[in-house]
């Protein structure tokens, strides 16, 4: 019996001593598997419980316009967050849930819904966003809850970055913006993102055993790095101008877009850059175009509208000048006019008799003068812009010779401006290589169709053609400032390559100078200014022949002084409306806007013809408190009208008031009893009228009118806008700018068969 109770218990301390052997071996393996396999995730597990990382992050760079004025910079906001185990530790330590608490308060302050704040307050995790960006006195009231209720534990603030536009939607195209990661998305924003972008710094505090922090000798500080500056060449003046002027270019023409560059004829440097319409780069987000949110609405399909309004967007963002390509049309005759005239196959005196159309193979051209202009010089070819004339010198520059000055004035080749989003050239696609390039080609090519360049192509190279013959390579920032202000980098000018000699570059400048004189381009002429410049009319590709819905593309490139080039302008105007299709007649006025503009903020002193000089503004004097007969004299001495108010002896009042300019002739109301009322006047509508009409009319109700636009000279000018809106009030004596523009002899609407 004792045997058997004796082999039994044996049996059992074997059973025993397997099952302690057994158990110490899966406790090793397990052992192995976390200390060797699965020791970093434990690892991480563990400083993640007893360490705070928190992310410093990097102020983004400032850009400031070529004068210093700051158009982006980044700002501290703060970000508000929920620590939800804190939450619930308090809440145990407290014998009450104080989520309900958090979350109440928190939406409150945040203005935000109390069941999302309290569904991230419930959540098994450290961290929880509440709200990102929050200002300096909302952050403090959420400071002041957390104090008072001593729940800074749960609930933290964290110091933050946010991108602030100087203003709106000013050059938004060209600077782009930045997503809510702080990432450049678009423009400048994104070109130099990393330039712009600096290297975020560190907080890593260890905790306690109640996830409270611990002294500072247990805190680590890596600190932040700002990022670098950028110093644009774009001048906050000259982009008002443009955008501006725009604007009153596509409502003139009620163009569905319009797009427009300045730049530097002589370095390269982009002085402005905007496309209408354009958008908010505060709210990128928002459809600023008021059309297409229209025909969004319309949509009752919710993926249809879904892709409507993405499309939208990536539309409203895009840079035309750089990304759009279109057919130059007549602009282009710049070019072939610099090519033929270097390579001596035409000279300016040379002539040639337009009979209205020339034929070339199977295909008759015409020219926008139906009837033709009779004999003219190669020099009047340029003024008419006439397609036979130009056709006719393409063949004699021949295939070969085209397509060298086509290559060297960069239409093969992208600018490489510092943008994203040019548009890249493609042989066989957007233009024809000189393999493929037979006679009909090489005629249509001549005048600027059948091939597609962008915006920025085409200025820079007019720019090479105004300057001497260098072709430059655009830029846009000029500077590159380190968190310091210390420049790191200079932009230098780039001379790509030497496309025509400055003899011909002179010869063309004087010829396109003639142009604005003469022909084509006359309304951009800006008296005391030598304004040289080509217009340029083409329909869009594909929709040839369809006689019913044609699309146009009108644009003017022009450049000033022609003598001693500083700035040049090119405006595209994007499918007007209406009966005058030309860019003679819908992007002329505003190119002669921006000049004007340019020039007077440069202080270029304007050199005035004799007949310019007769018709220069006067400015009136100051006659308060001289005596009526002296005043009258005064005036009348000056070359200007007057109107008496009153029966006093004395001056009291007078409008305009002292220092105004107004026109020669124009006239001045003098007032000559105290306590005056002076006289009002509603604005009449000048729109379509002719000079004499409207000097008529100014004159018929006390105004004075300034004359703005066309040469008046050139005779069948007719006002198309006034400063003033119709039937506005005024005082007696206001100066009432209406701008004319001319209807005949400024088309270049090119026609085949």
């Amino acid at each position: 019996m004792q045997k058997a109770i004796k082999k039994v218990n044996l049996q059992r301390i074997r059973v025993l001593m397997i099952v302690i052997f057994l158990g110490f071996a899966i406790l090793g393996v397990k052992l192995m598997w976390v200390q060797l396999v699965k020791g970093s995730y434990y690892k991480e597990k563990a400083l993640q419980n007893q360490l705070s990382d928190t992310v410093v992050e990097a102020q983004r760079g400032t850009i400031y316009d070529s004068n210093m004025n700051v158009l982006v910079q980044s700002a501290t906001v703060w970000k508000i967050f929920v620590d939800p185990m804190s939450i619930k530790s308090e809440s145990e330590s407290r014998s009450k849930n104080i989520a309900d608490e958090v979350a109440e308060n928190l939406s409150q302050i945040l203005d935000l819904k109390k069941e999302d704040v309290l569904e991230m307050c419930e959540k098994e995790s450290r961290y929880e966003v509440v709200k990102d960006d929050v200002e300096y006195e909302t952050k403090q009231e959420v400071l002041a809850f957390t104090t008072d209720k001593e729940y800074t534990s749960c609930v933290g603030v964290e110091t933050s970055t946010k991108r602030y536009y100087s203003s709106s939607s000013f050059a938004s195209t060209v600077l782009g913006f930045v997503g809510s990661d702080g990432q450049g998305i678009e423009g400048i924003e994104s070109y130099y993102d990393d330039t712009l972008t600096g290297t975020a710094g560190r907080i890593v505090t260890a905790k306690n055993a109640q996830a409270g922090s611990m002294p500072n000798n247990y805190e680590s500080v890596i600190d932040s790095t700002d990022g670098s500056s950028l110093v644009l060449t774009i001048d906050d003046v000259l982009q008002y101008s443009l955008e501006k002027n725009l604007e009153q270019a596509k409502v003139n023409a009620n163009a569905k877009y319009t797009y427009g560059v300045v730049m530097d004829v002589n370095t390269g440097a982009i002085l402005a850059m905007s496309n209408k319409p354009d958008y908010n780069s505060d709210d990128p987000w928002t459809i600023k175009d008021k059309d297409a949110k229209k025909e969004i609405k319309k949509i009752t399909d919710e993926k249809e509208r879904a892709q409507a309004e993405s499309d939208a967007l990536i539309a409203q963002w895009r840079n035309r000048t750089i990304s759009d390509t279109y057919e130059p049309g007549s602009v282009f005759k710049v070019v072939t006019a610099a090519a033929a005239l270097e390579e001596g196959v035409v000279k300016p005196d040379d002539t040639y008799y337009d009979s209205g159309s020339i034929e070339v193979e199977d295909r008759v051209y015409h020219c926008q003068l139906r009837t033709g202009h009779g004999t003219e010089t190669f020099s009047e070819g340029l003024q008419n812009s006439c397609n036979p004339w130009f056709i006719t010198v393409g063949q004699k520059l021949g295939v070969h010779s085209f397509y060298k000055y086509f290559e060297a004035f960069g239409f093969t080749e992208k600018t490489d401006v510092d943008l994203p989003g040019e548009a890249t050239p493609a042989a066989g696609v957007t233009y024809h290589t000189e393999d493929e390039m037979g006679k009909v080609e090489l005629a249509s090519e001549s005048f600027g169709q059948s091939f597609q360049v962008s915006p920025i192509q085409m200025i820079t190279a007019v720019c090479a053609a105004a300057n001497g013959g260098k072709l430059m390579q655009p830029y846009v920032v000029k500077e590159v400032l380190d968190a310091q202000g210390n420049v790191t980098s200079t932009t230098q000018p780039n001379v790509k390559r030497q496309v025509i000699s400055e003899a011909t570059s002179k010869t063309l400048s004087l010829m396109l100078e003639e142009v604005v004189k003469y022909g084509t381009g006359k309304n951009a002429y800006v008296a005391g200014y030598r304004v040289a410049g080509k217009t340029g009319t083409s329909e869009k590709l594909g929709t040839l022949g369809d006689d019913t819905g044609k699309k146009y593309v009108t644009s003017f490139v022009a450049f000033a002084p022609a003598n001693d080039p500083k700035v040049a302008v090119l405006i595209a105007v994007d499918e007007p409306e209406g009966g005058n299709i030309g860019g003679g007649t819908n992007a002329a006025p505003s190119v002669a806007a921006v000049i004007e503009e340019a020039m007077k903020y440069y202080n270029v002193q304007p050199q005035y013809t004799e007949e310019e000089m007769n018709k220069l503004e006067k400015a009136t004097p100051s006659l308060n408190g001289v005596e009526l007969s002296k005043a009258q004299a005064q005036l009348e001495e000056l070359g200007l009208e007057y109107i008496v108010v009153g029966k006093g002896k004395t001056v009291v009042g007078q409008s305009p008031a002292a220092d105004r300019n107004i026109p020669t002739g124009g006239t001045v109301v003098l007032y000559t009893e105290e306590n005056y009322k002076a006289e009002t006047v509603k604005v009449p509508d000048f729109k379509g009228l002719s000079v004499s009409e409207a000097n008529q009319l100014a004159a018929e109700n006390g105004l004075n009118i300034r004359f703005s636009g066309n040469n008046l000279e050139s005779g069948n000018v007719t006002a198309y806008r006034q400063s003033v809106d119709k039937d506005s009030e005024v005082e007696k004596g206001s100066v009432i700018t209406v701008f004319f523009i001319a209807s005949s002899g400024v088309s270049d609407t090119v026609v085949e068969d």
